[in-house]
């Protein structure tokens, strides 16, 4: 092998081993010995609040209730909280929450509970795309770690604010892409340094999403509010419509000023296989074409082409993504009969030696076809190994580092993802977006950069 390859091969393995993947050290460390002020010493539990108790923020909360202290809900909709209570008392090894969850306060706004609540630790955001943002820079601001389910953000600005104020504030983020703290997307980073299949210049990520109806106009009927939904709360930073059973409490992601699509449902895990691994960043040109586009609800189907340019020793990658049934083309190593990736999506790496096919959140990697997989020696596992996305997060907070898809990363895959949406936006132009990731700017569609972030509604701000 050539010294500049070899120069490329450390230079990725130092990346992702130290930036990219790294987990805490996961070990109990006195407080004497890293002390600060407001630092919660790991013998200690976090007391943590959950800002959307429904669905996935229900998962989050049974997540860190394993270990932590949960001391406040919050949900605009009743209807959630005593769903969650009821759940939880239906599982068997549940039963000591769920007699917490009785007794600690509710609330509808989360602004409310982090000005009245002042035993807060950190928080758990699982509410609508919209929100994240808002919940998640609010809760920074007074010094609370944060928990955001994936996709972080609803625009490109809004997570480079996060991003800062994730800096300035010195909190703990972690953003809830599990598939970011799993073995699949470890193991591909090992077998790109040891050069398994040289060097990578082009990848496809698709999914089976989505699985909700899209593609609508707004609805003309108006419905009454359900009794204990907040829809005014519910909206927040969104522009005022009615309320619609088509938005809430399933299908929001289809919905434009709510939801970020089928991009942003699956980018946050499929995306971040090759965002991660190929240690990529700003891209210079994106490119989408879609199924027909109202302005109301995303497509029904999409393809977006991202073109990156070279990083260090790392070549330009062309990286390509498909939803709605569309699929990139199927690879002629793949034996007949073989399914691409998993029932979810999966992720197809092109270099100059081979391929490596994986399904969603980076499962079950292989080199393909089988046979090359067979005579593959697997390097040893240099990269560290995470006890799961939640786990991470805590420990994280106890050991005063930064878990591995802290809001630094995060936000950089987000906004890039974001930058999809906004070239399907811009299909009728029949243009590629050029993208300067150091300005933050669009810069040969003027009209686009509208879009980096919404107008909020009155009363909202970030």
């Amino acid at each position: 092998m050539s010294e500049e390859k070899s120069s490329g091969k450390m230079t990725r393995r130092k990346f992702i081993g130290s930036v990219t993947l790294t987990t805490a050290a996961f070990s109990i460390v006195p407080r004497h010995v890293l002390g600060g002020q407001g630092y919660v010493p790991p013998s200690d539990k976090l007391n943590i609040a959950v800002i959307g108790v429904g669905g996935k923020g229900r998962s989050d909360m049974w997540s860190v209730a394993a270990t932590e202290n949960i001391v406040a809900l919050c949900d605009v909709d009743d209807r959630k909280v005593e769903e969650t209570l009821k759940k939880t008392k239906e599982e068997e090894d549940k039963q000591d929450l769920a007699a917490v969850l009785e007794k600690i306060p509710k609330y509808k706004d989360f602004r409310v509970m982090l000005d009245k609540q002042k035993d807060i630790d950190a928080v758990t955001v699982s509410t609508p795309d919209h929100t994240h943002a808002i919940a998640a820079a609010y809760a920074m601001r007074k010094g609370k770690h944060v928990f955001c389910q994936k996709p972080l953000t609803h625009s490109v600005k809004e997570a480079r604010i996060l991003r800062n104020l994730a800096k300035e504030t010195g909190v703990i983020t972690q953003m809830g892409n599990q598939g970011h703290a799993q073995e699949g997307i470890r193991l591909i980073s090992e077998w790109l340094a040891d050069d398994a299949i040289g060097e990578v210049t082009k990848v496809d990520c698709w999914t089976n999403r989505p699985v909700w109806d899209t593609g609508m106009e707004r609805p003309e009927e108006t419905p009454s509010v359900p009794r204990g939904v907040d829809w005014n709360l519910w909206l927040g930073p969104a522009e005022f419509r009615p309320y619609h059973p088509a938005y809430m409490p399933w299908a929001w992601r289809a919905w434009c000023d709510f939801g970020t699509g089928a991009l942003g449902d699956m980018g946050a895990h499929i995306f971040d296989i090759p965002y991660g691994t190929l240690e990529l960043e700003y891209p210079t040109t994106i490119e989408a074409s879609s199924t027909k586009f109202n302005g109301e609800s995303w497509p029904v189907s999409e393809v977006i082409h991202y073109e990156f340019p070279q990083r260090g020793n790392l070549p330009p990658v062309k990286l390509g993504w498909y939803d709605g049934g569309v699929m990139p083309p199927r690879p002629e190593e793949l034996e007949p009969g073989r399914k691409m990736g998993d029932g979810d999506g999966g992720v197809l790496f092109y270099g100059t030696k081979g391929k490596i096919m994986c399904g969603c959140y980076g499962s079950s990697p292989r080199l393909i076809p089988e046979t090359r997989m067979k005579e593959y020696k697997q390097p040893p596992k240099t990269i560290p190994r995470s006890p799961g996305i939640h786990e991470e997060w805590v420990e994280a907070i106890k050991t005063n580092t930064q878990a591995s898809s802290n809001f630094e990363y995060a936000s950089k895959l987000v906004e890039t993802m974001m930058l999809g949406n906004i070239a399907i936006r811009m299909v009728e132009k029949h243009d590629k977006l050029e993208w300067d990731g150091e300005k933050g700017e669009i810069t040969n569609i003027p009209d686009a950069n509208e879009f980096l972030i919404r107008k909020y509604a009155d009363g909202w701000t970030l």
